[in-house]
């Protein structure tokens, strides 16, 4: 299926200069959902994983999805602040600034197969800091995977681990 169709382009968003790829179309539309979520599960297939993580909130939905397609277990690593107990934290850039991301100390089991799913990849950081936080939880990042890639920031360079997606846009 051709995904490209189903993701609006938002010029000047979140701040100048910036193009928003909006998959609200990819999601009202549910031949399109399912079919998008059954082709992660063959890019996902590859690299066995035992669990994943997805990155508040976009990731949340694409990653909780395939775990339920996959039979597998969803962990979601939140923005700074927002999940209780002890935690694990890891800053990173955006392309507009930077943030802060967190999972609980006890997400997966340690030596856990964990694969990283995320709507988009831009310049690769959250992703980067999603691999660097199954680290600090003695995990084993396996891989990463999105619907999005902007091909000419070639984040997936950036993560250090095998990366696969569904369609490569324009970041313009």
């Amino acid at each position: 299926m051709d995904y490209s169709k189903y993701i609006g382009v938002i010029p000047d968003f979140p701040i100048k200069g910036i193009s928003f790829k909006d998959i609200s179309p990819l999601l009202r539309d549910p031949v399109a959902f399912h079919s998008c979520i059954d082709d992660l599960a063959k890019l996902a297939a590859e690299f066995k994983p035992d669990i994943i993580l997805g990155p508040e909130s976009r990731g949340f939905v694409f990653g909780a999805a395939l775990a339920y397609r996959m039979n597998l277990g969803f962990v979601m690593c939140r923005k700074a602040g927002k999940l209780p107990g002890n935690n694990l934290k890891v800053s990173y850039n955006l392309e507009y600034g930077t943030a802060t991301m967190e999972i609980r100390e006890d997400s997966f089991k340690k030596q856990a197969r964990v694969l990283l799913v995320d709507d988009l990849i831009a310049t690769g950081g959250s992703l980067k800091a999603m691999k660097e936080l199954v680290l600090l939880a003695e995990g084993n990042p396996v891989g990463a995977i999105a619907i999005i890639r902007l091909k000419e920031l070639e984040g997936e360079k950036e993560i250090g681990l095998p990366f696969r997606c569904l369609i490569n846009l324009s970041g313009k």
